[in-house]
Order: C-alpha cells, then structure tokens, then sequence
C-alpha cells in the first residue's frame, strides 16, 4: 500500500511544471522539481535521500541559476545502475531562450553539469514533456524542440550526450516522447502529434535497433484523447507495450 504522503520541499516553494523521482540501486532517491517567482527566477531543485526514502535532507539547487526554468514544462529525472544522475528540463533565459538543457552529477546528486541538448527560441511556454531510459551501454534521453522529438544516448563512462536524432514524425506536431528498451537493445520512441492545450491527436512510435537505426516496426494512430499521452515498457519477452 501507499505510505502517507510527506512534504518534501522546505523551502522552494511556488511550482508549476511536474516534478520527477529517480532512483538507484543502493538507496539514493532524488525527488528533482523547478519552482521559484517568475520563469526567469525558477531553479531546479533535488531533494536527496541515503536511505530509501525513508528521510530526505533539504533541497539543493542543481542548476547554476542563470537559465531560468520553463514554467508549464515538466522535466525528468533518472539515476542509472552506475550512480550517475541525470535530468533534462526546459530552460526559460531572456523569455525566449527555451532551449533543452542536460544536468548531469556523477557525485550521487551533490553537484552537476549542464550540457546543452537543444536550442529553441520561442517566447511562449511550449508546455513539454521529456523521457529517460537506462540500458545496458547507454541513457538515452528524449525531448520536443520546435514541433520535432528529438532523443540521443548518453555514454555512461564520459557523461555526454551523443548528436541528437530527430523521429520521423509530422513536423511542428510532435510532442510527449516516451522511452523504453528491451533485452536485445532495441529502443522504441513513442510520441504524440497534433497535441495541445485542449486538443487530442494521434500517437506515433518507431523502434530502432541497438545501433540506432530505425527498423521496420513503426505505426501510427489517432484516438488520443485530450490531456492525454503515452508510456511505453518491454515485456519479458522483448515486446514493447504503448499504454495511454
């Protein structure tokens, strides 16, 4: 069953876009959310656990707070097998700079990098979404960038993000990537297109192999509903699942 639920934020207060939990192997839980008074002026924050979950220290900026955070833009987080933490969240410098950045911490969350992962100028909250995976060799990260999803591996012994990807999807209509891999190493990239505030749409999704090339098990189809989107896993027997 659920345990109550536990403030765990102690100071950073005023959120907007959704928070993430990550975890690793050995204990250390990161409870990783943007807040703060105005895009500008919004941090990342991680709250860090030793133990499970069972208590949490106070929560600790992850950003170098000179990009500011996307307000609507979710942002997600993961800790691989390794210990290394990762999390993608939109920036919000000068308003229209909401470019696509990369926390990266190889200290358990005590300290991180950011790495560009892709610029977009727009001067509007594009309300997105991004996805993690943990493979064998590799993380691999997915995002939207002006209408376009976009994902690239993360090499777990240097800590950087490959050249991005682009689906093959609609152009200015992609949104809302989810990841998932299975036990041969192929990868599946599900999105949504036609999206938006109010509006349903239609779901597309395309396997890659575990060099990255695109196979030729892809689909579409539409039906998805408003306010809606999709989360994908492997099964045991290396299938894939789409679930929305």
């Amino acid at each position: 069953a659920f345990e109550p639920q536990r403030m765990v934020n102690q100071e950073a207060f005023l959120l907007d876009g959704g928070g993430s939990v990550a975890a690793d192997p050995v204990g250390n839980v990161y409870v990783v959310w943007h807040s703060g008074n105005g895009e500008a002026n919004r941090r990342v924050w991680v709250a860090r656990s030793t133990d499970d979950g069972a208590s949490f220290a106070h929560e600790v900026p992850a950003d170098a707070g000179k990009d500011g955070a996307c307000g609507c833009c979710g942002l997600k987080a993961l800790a691989d097998r390794e210990g290394a933490v990762y999390v993608l969240y939109r920036s919000a410098r000068e308003i229209v700079n909401r470019d696509m950045l990369l926390l990266t911490s190889t200290d358990r969350g005590k300290s991180f990098r950011a790495d560009l992962a892709g610029k977009w100028k727009i001067g509007a909250c594009p309300m997105s979404s991004e996805s993690f995976i943990d493979g064998p060799a590799a993380v691999t990260g997915a995002w939207e960038t002006d209408g376009k999803v976009f994902w690239a591996q993360i090499d777990k012994k240097k800590h950087r993000l490959a050249k991005p990807m682009a689906a093959p999807g609609k152009d200015g209509e992609c949104k809302h990537p989810s990841l998932a891999v299975n036990g041969r190493g192929e990868t599946i990239l599900v999105w949504t297109e036609g999206t938006g505030w109010e509006r349903g749409g239609a779901l597309a999704w395309q396997v890659f192999d575990k060099q990255g090339v695109p196979t030729k098990t892809k689909g579409r189809t539409d039906g998805i509903p408003v306010w809606s989107f999709a989360a994908v896993y492997s099964e045991p027997s290396d299938s894939f699942v789409i679930l929305y």
